[in-house]
């Protein structure tokens, strides 16, 4: 029987035409096999090319033009990676005669407000700016900046932990019509409630592979796949002695996360994406891997498989 699938891409995509068709091919010979595949992804140089072209026009105009709010420039950005992912995928399946929607849903996600991440902004985002634009950042619009390893001032924002799926009730739809669905692409729109049922975008973004198994938890799939750059987790990673890991459970996996073994910001969110999803159920499982891994990951040849 195939398997509910949800699958998160990497952020960095250039060349994003030829990367989307790659990445329509190891997707379609997933869903070939009879899997239910549900997408999310990155967006980490889409999002920011988009806040830098709206940075440049307020700069140019600051009285025709008004800056846009990062959550905004979220959503841009899953409608321009959305659009190029739902026309790979369909032109993929039509090709080998499957035929089946695909859909790409603007999702937000809400997140917590006292969540600590907002009391200490860590992610860099958009372009690197002088002293003098920085201070007045901070001083107009109290915004967190940072020194960035000597070649500038950035923006430093918070990345919460996902609480929440809004749209999930959508997304569920789709897949019980036979859809593939797109959702929470760059992590998902970070919102939170207000009064009534108000959302207010929050100036956040959302690491994509917590959203990625949060989205996974709450439409009950039976696999997370996070593909990164490397066939395999490994411990002691670049020394002579790098082991490879093929199948781990939640417990050794968190015995290697209390020893350091996985870099902050690179494998340490992934592995620690995967076992929330993981260790939410019993009978579910993680594999981390390439792209063009995931088939043989899957089928236990190749990947990191998380499971209990």
């Amino acid at each position: 029987m195939g398997k509910k699938i949800v699958i998160a891409l990497g952020a960095n995509l250039p060349e994003q035409m030829k990367a989307v068709k790659i990445t329509a091919r190891a997707i379609v010979d997933l869903i070939e096999q009879g899997h239910e595949v549900v997408i999310a992804h990155g967006n980490g140089p889409q999002v920011g090319m988009i806040q830098n072209a709206m940075a440049e026009l307020v700069r140019s105009d600051p009285v025709k033009y008004i800056p846009c709010p990062l959550s905004v420039c979220v959503a841009m950005s899953q409608g321009y990676i959305g659009y190029d992912l739902q026309n790979a995928l369909r032109e993929e399946m039509l090709d080998r005669g499957i035929n089946k929607g695909v859909s790409t849903v603007l999702t937000q996600v809400e997140v917590d407000p006292d969540d600590p991440a907002f009391r200490h902004p860590t992610k860099p985002i958009g372009q690197f700016m002088t002293k003098e634009e920085a201070d007045a950042l901070v001083r107009e619009r109290q915004y967190d900046v940072i020194e960035d390893a000597g070649r500038g001032y950035r923006r430093v924002v918070a990345s919460p932990k996902p609480v929440g799926i809004v749209e999930i009730g959508t997304i569920k739809s789709l897949i019980e019509t036979d859809h593939i669905v797109v959702a929470c692409g760059g992590g998902g729109i970070p919102v939170f409630r207000t009064e009534g049922h108000h959302l207010k975008g929050a100036a956040a973004v959302i690491d994509k592979d917590f959203a990625a198994a949060k989205l996974a938890e709450q439409i009950d799939a039976d696999l997370l796949i996070i593909l990164t750059a490397v066939e395999k987790v490994a411990i002691h990673f670049g020394k002579p002695d790098q082991q490879e890991l093929s199948d781990i459970t939640p417990e050794t996996a968190r015995k290697y996360i209390a020893d350091g073994e996985f870099a902050p910001g690179s494998m340490l969110p992934k592995v620690e994406a995967a076992l929330e999803f993981v260790e939410g159920k019993q009978g579910r499982k993680a594999l981390i891997t390439l792209l063009e891994k995931a088939k043989d990951g899957i089928e236990g040849r190749t990947g990191t498989m998380i499971h209990s």
